[in-house]
């Protein structure tokens, strides 16, 4: 998948913003202002690191391994949250599954009242 169609993936999400706050790289995709999903668009270095459930994270590295790794970015304690995954010959369905699960555990981790009003966009989609 080329990372055009991931970034439209990623800001076709309730409420997604694309957002630069490191700079130029990682493109940052935040749901109320927490990150889901980074994306390294170089050709040289193409990965996105993915927030996840420390099970998912764990069963993707193993179904995946050398392509999906824990986030290589982030502290020990924060590793088994975030997956960095290498996007050379990567499924694009899978990556859309995951893209899925990101934000999703980002959404769940909301308040109540702000994932009701996000899961009632998606509804309307």
């Amino acid at each position: 998948m080329k990372s055009e169609a991931i970034k439209t993936y990623c800001k076709s999400k309730p409420y997604a913003t694309e957002d630069f706050p490191f700079g130029d790289v990682p493109i940052c995709y935040k749901l109320s202002g927490k990150i889901f999903a980074q994306l390294y668009p170089y050709e040289h270095d193409f990965k996105i690191t993915l927030k996840c459930t420390a099970d998912a994270g764990q069963f993707y590295r193993e179904v995946y391994p050398g392509k999906v790794v824990r986030g290589y970015h982030c502290p020990p304690v924060q590793q088994p949250y975030w997956n960095t995954i290498y996007l050379d010959d990567f499924p694009d369905d899978e990556l859309l599954n995951m893209i899925d699960l990101a934000y999703d555990t980002v959404l769940s981790k909301l308040s109540k009242k702000d994932r009701n009003r996000i899961r009632e966009e998606q509804d309307t989609l």
